[in-house]
């Protein structure tokens, strides 16, 4: 597949968590979050469920709002935006407000993310659930982007599949589809929250064998939540462990699975593998 950006043309810097807090009531879920993802970069978090990492992932979809701290993407405030004579450089100066939806709207539109069910459009056929959003949120061609749909389900294995609709479909196929839609966006950063845990165990490598392929032939940034510590391995430059809204550890995909330095870190790993 070729690749989807000019990697010189964009900012060097993909995500920036600064300070980054997020509470429900007295529950803190993320406690002063700072995190960068470097553009074309593929990392993983992992950790305990309620240790704060689809709370990144929905914050980066808009789905929830900041408590406190600033969301930079691509080099700009996203969580943010200028306030009266405010600044949207690199470095987040200036009088920055919270973002409003119509400023949330723009920038997100370069971000995609598949989901642990796949939310398909079941009166649609498949081809039609991949070419609905470019059309209406692109404002792409419909021809085009029925072109560029029936390429992408080419390449996660559905080419003859265009016709039929969801419920007709495995789990794995149709979490496949729900790839190729969010590929079909464009996006310059793609979220991944535990794709495959809906799946039946026999599914989970034709979905992950897809993913592999992603993260091999393009240059999307991969920001992932995963149990499946291989495939971890396998895509992944970093990995981060999270616990209690923290990060405990972080390196490289080899040295943390084999040898990892926190005793959280080992339990946590122990009790998946």
């Amino acid at each position: 597949m070729p690749k989807e950006h000019d990697r010189d043309e964009q900012p060097a810097e993909a995500v920036r968590f600064d300070r980054v807090t997020k509470r429900y009531g007295d529950h803190t879920v993320l406690d002063g979050l700072d995190l960068t993802v470097g553009r074309g970069e593929r990392v993983t978090l992992i950790g305990p469920s309620g240790s704060g990492k689809t709370t990144i992932l929905r914050l980066l979809m808009t789905l929830e709002r900041v408590t406190e701290g600033v969301i930079h993407v691509a080099g700009r405030p996203f969580s943010h935006m200028p306030g009266a004579g405010g600044s949207d450089g690199a470095d987040g100066s200036g009088n920055l407000v919270p973002a409003s939806e119509r400023y949330l709207a723009e920038r997100r539109r370069g971000i995609g993310m598949v989901f642990q069910h796949f939310n398909l459009f079941p009166h649609m056929s498949v081809l039609e659930n991949v070419v609905e959003a470019p059309v209406h949120v692109l404002k792409e061609d419909r021809d085009e982007a029925a072109v560029r749909a029936r390429e992408l389900l080419g390449m996660v294995g559905l080419a003859d599949k265009v016709d039929a609709r969801p419920t007709r479909l495995s789990g794995g196929q149709q979490q496949r589809v729900a790839i190729a839609r969010a590929l079909a966006m464009r996006p310059e950063i793609l979220l991944l929250d535990e794709v495959t845990s809906a799946l039946d165990p026999e599914l989970v490598a034709e979905v992950l064998d897809v993913l592999r392929d992603v993260a091999r032939d393009t240059d999307i940034t991969l920001l992932c939540v995963t149990h499946e510590m291989g495939f971890a391995r396998d895509v992944s430059d970093r990995i981060l462990m999270f616990d209690r809204g923290t990060i405990v550890e972080s390196g490289r995909a080899d040295e943390l699975l084999d040898a990892p330095g926190h005793e959280r870190t080992r339990a946590f790993l122990s009790a998946v593998r």
